[in-house]
């Protein structure tokens, strides 16, 4: 993003594309998963478990799978954390994506094992590279 003005951030953010709004929805691995795949962060899906670092007290460190994944504003909704309307019925309170880590994948899709992967050699030719460059200066 070229401008700095905070409402042309917002106007690019609100008219972007589908496919790259989902480059938003990444968020953070857990130190465990980390070191298992070699990556640091990837995209949340449905199916993943979360835990949530940020935000009120009754949502802070909440952990459960995630039930729905809106683009459009961002969010996730992770399946026990609710709140109930005036008439009882309950509403998932949506999370945004930045705010939670993923403390377990869902990985009942190739292609997804297939993307880790891709990161994970990415990750390690980019170390790599960093390390001559440091060796040369």
């Amino acid at each position: 993003m070229v401008s700095h003005k905070p409402s042309k951030q917002r106007l690019l953010l609100y008219n972007l594309p589908k496919h790259q709004r989902h480059k938003l929805l990444t968020a953070k691995l857990s130190k465990e998963l980390q070191q298992q795949y070699g990556i640091k962060r990837l995209a949340i899906r449905k199916g993943d478990t979360v835990k949530v670092m940020r935000g009120d007290k009754d949502v802070l460190n909440f952990e459960g799978k995630v039930v729905e994944v809106k683009r459009k504003t961002g969010r996730i909704a992770i399946e026990g954390l609710t709140r109930k309307k005036a008439d009882g019925t309950p509403v998932y309170r949506w999370v945004h994506a930045s705010k939670v880590i993923i403390t377990k994948l869902d990985l009942s899709d190739a292609k997804r094992k297939e993307i880790i992967e891709r990161k994970r050699k990415a990750r390690e030719e980019y170390l790599k590279k960093k390390e001559q460059t440091t060796e040369a200066k």
